[in-house]
């Protein structure tokens, strides 16, 4: 047995129990092959109710100090983050987006699932924030669809992204894949790559029913 499928057959009860999660359009997820989930980011808990809901295991890029920690309680973050699906990258140095990017690619290169937040960061306040291009960049590079999905709920059980998450309901919504193949070889078209993240973000709008918010969340959050 897997790491993902032994920490999903020990925790998932505990954490369906705790989340009871709702989901929807989760057959939209095609069975095999290179799939990019696109997705809104309301708390941390977001990235552990996704492997939770979907039968593919989901290869996310974390922040590399959730692996780097010391003793025991650093290993267990590691086994567990590692075993999820979480592949490391210091988003903070100087090429962490390029990084990011290449890491993403090579996961869908390899006919897996890549899961992204294209806002960069978590919501500061529950609006649906603006798509970075590198979400339309993958699925030029790759052909992989993008399946859309919303979080619904998460930040009510975990405000602000910090602590122990409370018990509740969440809702995990999936849309249809969208495919840009008429967009290929244009990878480096700033107006195209715009075009296809807004398109991605306009779906997850519609999944999420958040209000969209026409600036990056990193710049929101320091202002």
């Amino acid at each position: 047995m897997s790491r993902f499928r032994l920490i999903k057959a020990v925790l998932g009860p505990i954490m369906r129990l705790m989340f009871r999660p709702q989901v929807e359009g989760v057959e939209n997820i095609p069975g095999d092959g290179p799939v990019i989930l696109a997705g809104n980011h309301l708390t941390f808990i977001d990235s552990i109710v996704l492997p939770l809901v979907t039968k593919r295991q989901v290869h996310f890029i974390g922040k590399d100090e959730y692996v780097t920690g010391k003793g025991l309680k650093g290993r267990l973050m590691a086994w567990f983050f590692t075993g999820v699906g979480m592949v490391p990258v210091d988003r903070d140095g100087a090429n962490g987006g390029v990084a990011a990017l290449m890491t993403g690619r090579r996961i869908l290169e390899e006919g897996k699932i890549f899961g992204i937040y294209p806002e960069g960061t978590r919501s500061p306040d529950g609006r649906l924030y603006r798509g970075r291009t590198g979400i339309a960049r993958l699925t030029l590079m790759t052909g992989a669809p993008v399946v859309p999905f919303a979080m619904i709920g998460t930040d009510k059980l975990q405000p602000g992204g910090n602590g122990i998450p409370r018990p509740g309901r969440v809702t995990v919504r999936f849309g249809e894949a969208m495919e840009f193949s008429r967009y290929e070889g244009m990878d480096r078209d700033r107006y195209v790559l715009r075009a296809v993240t807004d398109s991605v973000m306009a779906e997850v709008m519609r999944l999420s029913g958040q209000e969209y918010v026409d600036m990056y969340a990193t710049k929101a959050k320091a202002a």
